[in-house]
């Protein structure tokens, strides 16, 4: 398998890890036992962005890049990929502590939705 693939299949596995962060708990709804997963993967997102670090699949995607004869990158994946098409500037350290707010603020409310539902249903049995 090339450098290059392994690359882009870090890149893709790294945008798959972020959107179920970000979105997981839409799948824990029909799923609660899907939580024991999800709610660490929000907690490990939460952290990488409110400390300002950098995700490890970002360096393992640049080191493939580069034994791909390809120049890496600065930063994380966030300010690499996502960020130009967000957003015109550069990340910032405001920015990347809204990112991590909104992380929180999404999975709590799904989360609060899921304990209301449970609720619901032994209140009824």
């Amino acid at each position: 398998m090339s450098y290059r693939l392994l690359g882009d299949l870090v890149v893709v596995l790294h945008l798959l890890f972020i959107l179920f962060v970000a979105a997981g708990g839409l799948l824990v709804l029909p799923r609660p036992r899907l939580a024991l997963l999800h709610l660490p993967a929000v907690v490990w997102g939460a952290l990488i962005e409110f400390t300002g670090g950098i995700c490890p699949l970002t360096p393992l995607e640049n080191l493939f890049n580069r034994l791909a004869g390809h120049r890496g990158y600065d930063g994380g994946f966030i300010d690499h990929y996502l960020l130009p098409i967000i957003y015109p500037e550069e990340m910032t350290r405001e920015i990347q502590i809204g990112l991590g707010l909104l992380v929180v603020a999404i999975n709590a409310a799904l989360y609060l939705l899921l304990i209301r539902r449970s609720l619901r249903r032994r209140s009824r049995k």
